[in-house]
């Protein structure tokens, strides 16, 4: 026999082999119920986890959708994006509207003494650490200066430690020197930055700006006022964002108001509808994946990893039902009637363009009846997937613990099975060892009777 260890020298029998096919033959049995097992735990938590993101990427448009105003099939425009932008947020509707910008709001913005020696001057001689104290609407935010530190460290500091609060610092130089200029994100009256301590950073210091509010006029109506150019209460639904005032004519006058439209729009409305069927259809195609069957070139089926499962065809079921069910307070109340249709082959949604466009020309307003709302179909499917797809209860996720503990539990039966054919090993090559010793030990009183025996029998010599 081919190999480094060799057994048997007594008997001539290959003792190391028959060990090793008695070995074998205890282990195959269970190592294969083992195999088998892990394998199907294995790439059905695999499948399971590719549900649990799919559902969860489902039900977080599902979300997304009913807040922004996905089905709403209104579309805003400003005549004059220089001036101002506008989107559309919960409970937007159609209209018109004259927007007058007659000032932006601003920030305070603040500037030291200028430092002859630019960004590396010294600006704490002394040998102990002294206080820069900036404030504003009430807080203060107290920036340490040690000892030998230069403009350029104070301004790394303060943006290092209170940029999350909305300040920030900058250096400006020019041919007398260097300032430091504080600045910050929150804007309106009141919001003045001011300088103190004992740093001497602070003295001399210059306002170059006072904190402003934004003024503004929709249809010609009282002055409003604003901390931020970002609005979102002065019109129902409404965000809107002011970038410079409304323009004067060349040759002199009234400021020219903007024209701000809020207006139906079929395009808008299928790219909300779309948004939802890509959705939808993103989800399904993963549910598919993971329960089709495929043939083999040969032929032959093959199953995927949950294929027949009952859980799946569950939630699978759960879900069409509420799509299939008719909602909305409208005359069209189902999906269908607005050429949005279930494929026989993939089960994925599809748009029929013609239909949907032809129903959107009369029946606009339906699609938003038929999606949104409390017992819309966006509410109705988040909630005829919350058994399946909650964090740590939902069926998903349980199903996976049990996977998990099944894994462990193989694990362990692994462990134990090798530890087992381990001591068989040891006893069998004992006892096959024992067995090659003593039929060595027979041949040599055999060798030894038979010489005997010869020596017995052999004539005398002379």
């Amino acid at each position: 026999m081919a190999g480094s260890t060799v057994s048997g020298i007594g008997s001539n029998i290959d003792t190391q082999a028959i060990v090793k096919a008695l070995v074998d033959a205890q282990r195959a049995p269970k190592q294969a119920q083992i195999d088998t097992q892990s394998a199907k735990a294995t790439t059905t938590l695999s499948s399971i986890g590719k549900i649990q993101a799919a559902l969860d990427a489902f039900r977080g448009a599902l979300t997304t959708m009913g807040t922004d105003n996905s089905f709403s099939g209104l579309s805003a425009t400003s005549s004059d994006e220089k001036v101002a932008t506008v989107t559309m947020g919960k409970g937007a509707s159609s209209g018109t509207y004259s927007l007058l910008v007659t000032q932006l709001a601003s920030a305070s913005k603040l500037s030291t003494r200028t430092f002859v020696d630019g960004p590396t001057s010294v600006v704490n001689a002394g040998t102990t650490a002294t206080t820069l104290t900036i404030s504003q609407s009430g807080k203060n935010f107290d920036v340490s200066i040690p000892p030998n530190a230069t403009l350029q460290e104070v301004r790394e500091s303060i943006n290092a430690q209170f940029s999350t609060a909305g300040l920030s610092a900058n250096i400006l130089t020019d041919s007398t020197g260097s300032r430091l200029v504080l600045t910050s994100t929150t804007m309106g009256v009141g919001s003045d930055l001011t300088m103190s301590g004992n740093s001497g950073i602070n003295t001399g210091s210059t306002v170059i700006e006072v904190p402003k509010d934004a003024k503004y006029k929709i249809d010609n109506g009282a002055e409003l006022i604003s901390k931020s150019n970002t609005i979102t209460d002065a019109i129902s639904g409404v965000n809107l964002k002011l970038l410079a005032v409304s323009p004067t004519p060349t040759g002199g006058g009234p400021q020219t108001p903007s024209t701000l439209t809020l207006s139906t729009s079929t395009p808008a409305l299928k790219s909300g509808v779309k948004g939802f069927v890509d959705t939808y259809n993103a989800l399904m195609k993963e549910i598919n994946a993971q329960t089709k069957v495929t043939k083999n070139a040969d032929g032959t089926s093959v199953a995927a990893s949950l294929t027949g499962d009952s859980m799946m065809r569950s939630l699978v079921t759960s879900i069409r039902n509420e799509m299939n069910a008719l909602s909305g307070t409208g005359s069209m109340k189902s999906l269908a009637e607005f050429g949005i249709s279930t494929s026989s082959e993939t089960g994925l949604l599809v748009i029929d363009d013609k239909r949907f466009s032809k129903a959107v020309e009369t029946n606009a307003a339906d699609i938003s009846s038929i999606f949104s709302g409390k017992d819309g179909l966006l509410a109705r499917l988040g909630t005829a997937t919350d058994t399946y797809a909650k964090a740590s209860t939902g069926m998903l996720a349980e199903r996976t613990k049990s996977l998990a503990d099944t894994l462990t539990d193989l694990n362990k039966e692994q462990s134990a099975l090798n530890e087992r054919i381990a001591t068989l090993q040891l006893s069998l090559s004992a006892k096959y060892n024992a067995m090659d010793s003593l039929v060595a030990k027979l041949r040599a009183q055999s060798d030894s009777i038979m010489t005997t025996l010869n020596a017995l029998n052999n004539p005398k010599q002379s």
